[in-house]
């Protein structure tokens, strides 16, 4: 390789199997430290594509991400709790994963060497020059990823990534990368630990300030969130009884019967126009 992939340099730590349980947990946590002072330096890269991200949603666009083993998990992860989050429809935010939905439970072996496929899985969603696709890559080196944007650059499509080394051939490709620097894991090469959790601060970022800028959260409160258990017909109550003081029956009357808590504080703040 033509650069230097941190996330494969040797591990800060050596001989951990002579480590006890509790010199293990401190020295994990100690790596643990470094990521989100890592994530600091890559805001303005974060708020770069973000702001992207919002014009084209707006305009009609979709969100994909795409990963192969951990990286791709972690996307398919936060795409899916996109929808009772914030009421948006799951096909507003969409995450692959190379090897398919198996690959999401079991390794499927050289799905991520495919240089062909990942344009293949875009293309069965009908993506176009209104969609964002972001590649998740550690390495920054996996070729399911590089390829599938490589031929969305050509078709006008905005790319972005988010991998954990500088200068990687993903962040080359990416019109919008993001970098995201965290050095050796602490067992060495294991990019699920401290890349992994680099990878879910930023994508709870991406899609978070997203969503808040698509109107779908008011104050600080998820007005549009499904009502898919009972915790979360109780929260959204509680959330009317705050919003236009009403009784908790009244709250939950009102929420049953609008389905969502901005429905029911429009409905019920129009009824007393």
């Amino acid at each position: 390789m033509s650069f230097i992939k941190t996330t494969e340099q040797d591990s800060n730590h050596n001989h951990l199997e002579k480590m006890s349980v509790s010199e293990l947990l401190i020295n994990i946590n100690k790596e643990d430290k470094t990521v989100p002072y890592a994530v600091e330096k890559a805001l303005p890269q974060i708020e770069a594509l973000v702001i992207q991200i919002v014009d084209k949603l707006k305009n009609g666009g979709r969100l994909f991400y795409m990963g192969a083993g951990t990286s791709g998990r972690l996307g398919v992860v936060d795409a899916s709790e996109c929808p009772p989050t914030f009421g948006v429809p799951y096909d507003l935010v969409i995450g692959l994963i190379a090897g398919g939905d198996l690959a999401i439970r079991k390794a499927v072996e050289f799905a991520e060497d495919s240089k062909t496929q990942g344009w293949k899985d875009l293309q069965e969603h009908k993506i176009n020059s209104k969609d964002v696709v972001i590649g998740i890559a550690a390495s920054g080196t996996t070729p399911y990823v590089i390829s599938a944007l490589e031929k969305c650059n050509e078709n006008n499509i905005i790319t972005g990534c988010i991998s954990c080394n500088k200068n990687s051939p993903l962040s080359n490709v990416s019109k919008f990368p993001i970098d995201v620097v965290v050095g050796p894991e602490f067992v060495t090469g294991s990019s699920r630990m401290k890349a992994g959790t680099a990878q879910k601060l930023v994508l709870n970022m991406i899609t978070t300030s997203t969503m808040i800028q698509l109107g779908h959260v008011k104050g600080n409160k998820m007005v549009d969130m499904q009502l898919s258990n009972n915790k979360l017909v109780d929260r959204g109550a509680r959330m009317i009884m705050k919003e236009i003081n009403v009784s908790e029956t009244e709250a939950l009357k009102l929420l049953n019967e609008h389905k969502s808590v901005r429905n029911a504080v429009k409905h019920y703040n129009d009824g007393r126009a």
